[in-house]
């Protein structure tokens, strides 16, 4: 005799809502108005008799149970789902056009790309490493993983990140600037800024007090690897994100000065919602979360 289940559906809700953080963004992803999710939602609470979440106005927060109930299901689900997926692979190849910022790609997504074809031998990704990203979502690419304050309100999207910003230089400059800032030794100095990321530089002066700073130059790139190359050759103090520094392990760079300045801009994957409904975006995303790129 088979033991009765809670409904898959309810589950699969469940889930999205955990992961996504939001009610909204698991409606999104799965088609859903926000009517229907919750009543998905109901039912798994009346399946298993306890509320999984705590409803505050706008907000979604699990339970004790409803930790418990995701910490036991939530792996047997992913299990049953890369079985499928490996059930229905008919050996044809899926292709996926992604946009990718080169750093990003070099340091974060390729060293992992070797698990998602693991997972999904099938799946094979075009790369487009140009800017503008989001103008191109639906018609020369599917999806995006792109550096932003935010992205456009009508993009389904996921925050893959929290950054601090950073001054880069070699250890020679870096002794030499001492370790407090001094306006008038940074003045004499040139900055290496990204085209893209102008609020970086302004977040770090404005957290270190040096609103007065004017320095001897400033720098404009369109490419973070080379940013970071000019730095580590002397040629400057580069605003960069610390995630790139630490993952860098470049020992001809060191952090200048030991001040947490929090970044303006955060990594995020995005696409149009109906492209979550193509299977090659799909087991993209879905690994993309799982894995905690």
């Amino acid at each position: 005799m088979i033991r009765r289940l809670p409904p898959l559906r309810s589950l699969e809700a469940f889930i999205r809502v955990v992961r996504a953080g939001s009610a909204k963004t698991a409606a999104v992803e799965l088609a859903l108005s926000p009517s229907a999710l919750s009543r998905r939602l109901g039912a798994l609470e009346e399946f298993i008799g306890k509320p999984v979440f705590e409803r505050k106005h706008q907000l979604l927060k699990l339970t004790e149970e409803g930790q418990q109930l995701y910490d036991a299901v939530a792996p047997l689900i992913d299990e049953m789902a890369d079985r499928i997926d490996r059930l229905i692979d008919t050996g044809q190849v899926l292709r996926l056009r992604l946009g990718v910022l080169p750093l990003f790609g070099s340091q974060r997504l390729f060293p992992r790309l070797g698990e998602l074809r693991k997972l999904h031998p099938q799946l094979h990704i075009d790369i487009d490493s140009s800017a503008a990203a989001e103008t191109k979502l639906g018609d020369t690419i599917d999806a995006a993983i792109i550096l932003s304050e935010g992205p456009d309100g009508s993009l389904h999207s996921v925050r893959l990140d929290h950054n601090r910003v950073y001054g880069i230089a070699t250890p020679e400059i870096v002794a030499e600037l001492g370790p407090r800032p001094d306006l008038a030794k940074l003045n004499k100095q040139t900055f290496l800024v990204h085209n893209d990321l102008p609020m970086s530089f302004e977040a770090w002066k404005r957290t270190l007090h040096l609103e007065a700073l004017q320095p001897a130059a400033i720098d404009h790139f369109d490419s973070g690897q080379l940013i970071l190359e000019a730095a580590a050759q002397g040629l400057g103090i580069a605003i960069m994100h610390d995630d790139h520094y630490k993952r860098s392990h470049d020992p001809r760079v060191a952090r200048l000065y030991d001040i947490e300045v929090d970044s303006p801009y955060s990594y995020w994957f995005v696409c149009r919602p109906r492209a979550l409904q193509s299977r090659p975006v799909r087991l993209f995303h879905d690994w993309m979360i799982k894995a905690g790129l």
